[in-house]
């Protein structure tokens, strides 16, 4: 992805957290179809269960080849490995920082802000609150930001590790799979509409000509 994709997506989270943060019934009014004050939330089961597990495996499956070749490379240092190191690097550096560091261990366990199950307007104890305001009673998994759907819109940095005739088609499969873990999400656990926004804009990386300073330790 070059530096014009780059400067797109940081727009869209601009334009986007501006949108949310001035209006944010929005949120309300976005997540309300799917719940009926009669008879509660309209989506559930099993079924959604099994669908989040598979992305999760999926997002892990992609990653584990990274692990094998750096741990390779530590082992047997002269020998090949599946990938290069500074590539192998790059995409966990970007799985621990993105979906693990910033999503779920900074922004969902110190952004209090209620999930929607847990506002008043659906039927919970809490009150409603933007996006921008961290100071609510939600203890821990929080609203702000989506953990398991910033994993899938990580695989945007594998995508970015593909060759040049490939990388558009990657750049899509990526894209693709998280939006629809972002779908999927919305109608397992009833997220708010503008975190799960936030998840594909933390991960975009830049190409891998502008990644590689990050990850000069592993140009071996």
């Amino acid at each position: 992805m070059n530096q014009t994709g780059l400067l797109i997506a940081l727009a869209v989270a601009v334009v986007g957290g501006l949108t949310f943060g001035l209006y944010p019934e929005l949120d309300l009014a976005l997540v309300s179809p799917f719940y009926d004050p009669a008879t509660g939330w309209v989506v559930g089961g099993r079924g959604w269960l099994l669908v989040r597990n598979t992305a999760v495996w999926l997002t892990a499956l992609i990653a584990a080849p990274a692990a094998i070749a750096l741990i390779g490379k530590f082992v047997r240092p002269h020998k090949t490995t599946l990938m290069p190191p500074r590539h192998a690097l790059l995409m966990l550096l970007t799985l621990a920082l993105g979906p693990g560091l910033l999503a779920n261990t900074i922004l969902k366990d110190k952004w209090g802000r209620p999930r929607p199950i847990e506002v008043t307007e659906f039927g919970g104890p809490l009150k409603f609150l933007p996006w921008w305001d961290p100071r609510g009673p939600c203890p821990k998994n929080c609203s702000f930001v989506a953990g398991e759907p910033s994993g899938a819109f990580w695989t945007l940095a594998p995508a970015a590790l593909t060759p040049p005739h490939w990388r558009a088609l990657a750049y899509g499969a990526a894209l693709a799979f998280g939006c629809c873990d972002r779908a999927r999400a919305r109608r397992r656990w009833r997220p708010f509409f503008q975190r799960r926004g936030v998840c594909g804009c933390v991960h975009v990386p830049g190409d891998l000509d502008h990644a590689r300073a990050a990850v000069a330790l592993a140009s071996w």
